[in-house]
């Protein structure tokens, strides 16, 4: 499976996009990037902050027979995703929040919004994404946030992460045949 870039400015979400462009331009698979997010959402119907100069990019394509369930996809996206983390805070140890959130060093980093919609008797997964590259909000509550810069003294471009992170995606749709969903649960777990 390949990704299309579809750049925006401004979005007031990027998985709102999505499902308008599954919705009203058919589209069946893309990756939606943009500069800047006004509305992001978080899970719950929590308030994702976006500051401009962080990554908020959503991935969309049909749910397959063949493919991994919806919930697994919930475990399977961190896994993705960290392999791109890895690449800039790599004296990092990374861990995960089930279902939805990605740390760094102990502190979160990415968060993960995962949806399904049904249209023309299809269902497409949502996955969007947001990453913290040069600033992270303040978080009141158990945990800290942090950014890529922060952890490693590097500001990556985000078309840069957009690239690797739908290399990471379009591997693990090219190599499908060799999933194997405990090996991914073992992963989350560690």
């Amino acid at each position: 499976m390949k990704f299309e870039i579809i750049k925006f400015n401004k979005v007031d979400s990027t998985n709102d996009k999505a499902i308008s462009l599954i919705r009203n331009k058919k589209k069946e698979c893309g990756c939606i990037s943009t500069i800047e997010q006004t509305k992001g959402r978080g899970t719950r119907g929590q308030k994702w902050i976006s500051t401009i100069g962080n990554l908020f990019t959503t991935i969309f394509f049909p749910l397959k027979k063949k493919y991994p369930t919806f919930d697994e996809f919930s475990i399977i996206n961190p896994i993705i995703i960290s392999k791109v983390l890895e690449k800039f805070c790599r004296k990092e140890k990374i861990s995960f929040k089930w279902p939805n959130d990605i740390f760094v060093a102990d502190k979160k980093i990415c968060g993960i919004l995962q949806e399904v919609i049904t249209f023309n008797k299809k269902k497409f997964i949502i996955i969007g994404i947001g990453i913290n590259i040069v600033s992270n909000p303040k978080i009141k509550g158990k945990y800290e946030a942090t950014n890529i810069f922060s952890q490693s003294k590097k500001t990556p471009d985000i078309n840069e992460i957009v690239k690797l992170l739908l290399i990471e995606y379009e591997s693990f749709f090219d190599n499908l045949g060799k999933y194997n969903f405990i090996n991914y649960r073992n992963k989350l777990m560690q």
